[in-house]
Parts: C-alpha cells; structure tokens; sequence
C-alpha cells in the first residue's frame, strides 16, 4: 500500500491485478487500485476533479482528467472517509500511476491539490 498526506488530506492506495479481466497475448493487463481518502484536518472539503499520469513500461504516458471520483464528488467532514476502487488498462505488464485531487475548502471556497501518491502496476508472470 502506498500513503501520502497533502494539506491534511491522506491518500492510499491499494492495487489488484485482474486475470480475469486481462489477455497477456493482446497486451491487455488491467489492474484495480483501491483508494482511501482521508481527512484529517479541520476543514470540511470536497473532491472536485482529479488528474492522472499513466506510464507504460514502454514510455507510454496517458494523461486521463476530470471531474469527481467514478462519478461522484464527496464532501469529507474532519475526520472522515470515502473509499473507491477504479481500473486501469496498461498495453505492457508493468506501469505506474500517479496523481493530484482539486479540493475545495467548504468553509472558504478555496481549492487546493492533493497529490495522490505514486503507484506501481504489476502483472505477476508464472514461470514454467
């Protein structure tokens, strides 16, 4: 698991390669990553957009931005929580992501980043 806090804002995540999901031969290797965020300031915010760098082991870099988590922007009181799981889609069997959150403090109005702490994608390859 990899933590970061930014502006008192804690982020960690999680991944999980997807077999199932993913055709090697095809160069198709998805992974889930589970984040948490957590506040662990005074003020109450909310998650307005996000933005995230997604590097192939090849040099391929996606960038992917926009609003809200998986549809939804949350409002965080002090010491709440709010945890999702996405997917990611990589053309090789190792990436990594990384990334920021735009808060927004409820109480003035003032947005802030968050940075999201960068991450591993592994594959796990069997060797016969």
């Amino acid at each position: 698991m990899e933590t970061l806090i930014t502006n008192g804002i804690k982020i960690s995540v999680e991944t999980f390669y997807q077999p199932n999901y993913s055709n090697p031969v095809e160069a198709k290797f998805i992974h889930a990553y589970r984040i948490t965020i957590e506040n662990m300031s005074e003020m109450t915010v909310q998650l307005m957009r996000r933005h995230w760098i997604i590097t192939d082991s090849d040099g391929i870099v996606r960038e992917v931005e926009g609003e809200g988590v998986i549809g939804r922007q949350p409002v965080l009181e002090p010491n709440e929580s709010h945890q999702y799981v996405s997917w990611c889609n990589l053309h090789t069997g190792l990436g990594k992501m990384v990334g920021a959150y735009e808060m927004q403090n409820l109480h003035t109005g003032e947005a802030f980043h968050v940075d999201i702490p960068a991450f591993q994608l592994v594959a796990p390859f069997q060797l016969n």
